[in-house]
């Protein structure tokens, strides 16, 4: 009773904290950057926990291919009315409903990356993420009960055969993958992308299955933690073509990816310039645009 009388007393002041600093905000942008990170953080905890519970319920039931999904979607509703911001994705064709397995991929900004995944995640889908993060409370627990495909960075022994049968696990269960092939996040005050690693393309070569871009468009003019700045807002998501993998091995990734980035940063600066209304410059690029993942050990949880 004591436990359940202190968690009723954390809530109502955690919840007056953010109130007080989001009534601070017409006078302040500081406020409502503080507002939203206090809510951001609380939604990331309730989320997390509620995916654990939600993936415990499906593995129960023989449905836990779709516990990401559905996780995703509490992200989407809670943490976007906490914060004000949504991500809205642009996919007329309906290729993220439709084209399974495949490897998505996306552009990595920000930790406000968990809820523009809230708001694309497709169902029989499982996100990538660092060996590490299994560690972290709540969020580790529920990335491993709901098929998280873990990335040990470290480790690069036997690469081939450990991504084969990460491949042959995407093909067997018709689970598609999504990952960030910048390998973390930017920070960029500008449409750039980090060079891509491989790691992302050499799955889909192996599984041959097709590569989603989804591309996200810049969003520093509503969060940038170097300026305090964190505003409410809506950021367009593009969903571009499906890029076929049939018939390619593992010599054609370089150029895969290389062509691949090269696309997908056309995009960005396009789809950035509708998002902010200003013109901005295409980035000068460095050599191809890739790099060797540091490690490529993946297998598919559960």
């Amino acid at each position: 009773m004591a436990f359940f009388l202190y968690l009723a007393y954390f809530i109502v002041g955690y919840t007056g904290l953010v109130l007080f600093f989001y009534a601070l905000t017409p006078i302040s942008t500081k406020a409502g950057f503080v507002a939203r990170s206090l809510a951001a953080y609380i939604s990331l905890v309730i989320c997390a926990i509620y995916g654990i519970v939600a993936s415990i319920v499906l593995r129960a039931v023989g449905r836990e291919q779709i516990a990401q999904w559905a996780t995703a979607r509490a992200f989407k509703y809670i943490m976007g009315k906490t914060t004000g911001i949504t991500f809205e994705v642009i996919d007329p064709k309906g290729i993220l409903d439709t084209t399974r397995p495949a490897v998505i991929i996306g552009n990595h900004q920000t930790e406000l990356d968990v809820l523009m995944l809230g708001c694309m995640f497709p169902k029989y889908c499982s996100v990538t993420a660092k060996k590490s993060l299994k560690n972290v409370p709540f969020l580790g627990q529920f990335m491993s009960l709901s098929g998280t495909v873990f990335i040990d960075r470290k480790n690069t022994k036997d690469a081939r055969q450990v991504m084969a049968g990460a491949a042959a696990q995407m093909t067997k269960r018709k689970q598609s993958v999504f990952m960030f092939p910048e390998g973390t996040r930017t920070y960029a005050k500008e449409p750039e992308l980090l060079p891509f690693k491989k790691g992302a393309f050499h799955l889909a070569v192996q599984a041959g299955v097709p590569i989603i871009p989804v591309v996200v468009a810049n969003y520093s003019h509503v969060l940038y933690l170097k300026n305090l700045i964190f505003r409410s807002g809506k950021i367009p998501v593009k969903v571009l073509d499906p890029i076929p993998t049939t018939g390619l091995k593992t010599e054609d990734v370089d150029e895969l990816t290389r062509s691949t980035r090269e696309l997908f940063l056309k995009e960005y600066v396009a789809l950035t310039q509708e998002a902010q209304h200003r013109p901005i410059a295409m980035p000068a690029s460095g050599k191809n645009g890739v790099v060797r993942a540091s490690g490529v050990e993946a297998t598919l949880s559960g």
